[in-house]
């Protein structure tokens, strides 16, 4: 007798809706969190980074070797680890290439990868791709069990839960997402700075808290934005590494000369950290044309690839350049604050770190890495080994082992 399921009104089950959006609302919102906009703290990436990364890894895309077509990263991370759509995928891909936006890029990109303006990217049918030299130190030893892996979304294949991440990524190229209810935005650093204070850490594993943060704001002594814009002050450096939150005010590279006419310029050659030159220019001539601004004459932007950021500000005849440039600064964002919140993922929980702290985790992953490493590189090793004195043994019944061989039906 075959089994009859109930009518379809008595498998529903009234829940209370509140409850049920609670619930399922907590869900999403740890999901976002975990698995789609804040870093991890021992490699500073996102999951779609790192699965971009170990993907191009995986199709042998070597700084040695040549471009492929973005189309083909794309499809693998999709079709692998990323169960999302093309665009996400690529828009990450693309960033991690673009010299503005990374300070050390770990994507070699080739064809249009956009610009710092409101330039899109070319279709990653068009684009190329392959990984930059400093990525194959994010991946190296990936393949001597010095990273836990797990199965991927339909449990056909597994990828890594981290990097090994020779260099401290998370400081090194920053990050910034928002997910549900928080958000992370931390500034990138000189590599060569954040490596001297994870050699002091590494030289000094028992001092306290303050001394070291202390001694690594000596070695790391603020910011290293691609843009090369100014910073002012130091206060707001100090808060971020202190407490994990601060504010760091930029201010674009603006020299005062003269044109061919004789006319006073300002030219701006460098931008604050994430501010859009096209947008910048837009809201610019909009203050000039509703008043807001004076002293202007002329807006021109002069960029190109051979000199890079030019924007051409052109004043009046009676304007006085110093009062111009401080209207600027204080209506434009030519002087723009990055509001520092160190936030990212530890043991699978969001936290707001110190400086000392984001170092410290991340030197504790490097002792992991190493000793996982010296562990599988022992254990071939005794393989080899037990595999060398057998044939030791061997050599002393050589007639024998040849007799056997010769005897045996098969090849094993």
């Amino acid at each position: 007798m075959t089994e009859t399921l109930p009518p379809e009104h008595d498998r529903v089950e009234p829940v209370d809706i509140q409850q049920e959006m609670q619930n399922s609302y907590i869900d999403y919102a740890m999901s976002v969190i975990v698995s789609r906009a804040l870093p991890d703290v021992r490699d500073g990436l996102k999951p779609v980074q790192r699965r971009i990364l170990y993907s191009m890894y995986d199709l042998s895309l070597r700084p040695d070797r040549g471009h492929v077509k973005c189309t083909r990263v794309i499809g693998d991370v999709m079709g692998n680890y990323h169960p999302h759509g093309d665009a996400p995928i690529y828009d990450a891909l693309v960033r991690l290439g673009q010299p503005w936006s990374m300070r050390y890029p770990l994507v070699d990109g080739q064809g249009n990868f956009g610009s710092p303006g409101n330039d899109p990217p070319a279709a990653h049918r068009y684009t190329e791709c392959r990984l930059a030299p400093l990525a194959m130190a994010m991946l190296a030893d990936i393949d001597e069990e010095t990273v836990d892996y797990s199965p991927n979304y339909d449990g056909k294949t597994d990828q890594p839960d981290v990097l090994p991440s020779r260099i401290p990524n998370l400081l090194v190229n920053g990050s910034g997402g928002i997910a549900v209810g928080m958000a992370t935005n931390i500034p990138p650093h000189n590599l060569r700075e954040v490596a001297d204070g994870v050699m002091w850490v590494l030289d000094n594993p028992d001092a306290d808290e303050n001394e070291t943060l202390a001694a690594l704001m000596q070695r790391i002594k603020g910011p290293d934005f691609p843009t090369h814009s100014y910073i002012l002050g130091t206060q707001g450096i100090e808060d971020a590494y202190r407490t994990g939150r601060g504010s760091i005010r930029m201010r674009a590279k603006v020299e005062v000369d003269e044109d061919a006419k004789g006319r006073t310029i300002l030219v701006v050659t460098e931008l604050p950290y994430q501010v859009n030159p096209d947008n910048l220019i837009e809201n610019m001539a909009n203050l000039v044309r509703d008043a807001k601004l004076g002293g202007i004459a002329n807006i021109a932007d002069e960029s190109n690839k051979r000199s890079g950021m030019r924007i051409v500000i052109t004043l009046k005849r009676d304007a006085v350049a110093k009062v111009v440039l401080n209207n600027l600064y204080k209506h434009t964002q030519l002087q723009h604050n990055f509001g520092v919140n160190m936030l990212a993922i530890v043991d699978g929980v969001p936290r707001t770190l110190r400086l000392d702290q984001i170092i410290r985790l991340y030197v504790k992953h490097q002792v992991d890495v190493i000793v996982r490493r010296t562990r599988f590189r022992l254990r071939k090793a005794e393989e080899r080994a037990h595999i060398l004195r057998g044939l030791v043994k061997a050599l002393d019944a050589l007639d024998e082992v040849i007799a056997l061989i010769r005897r045996s039906p098969t090849v094993d």
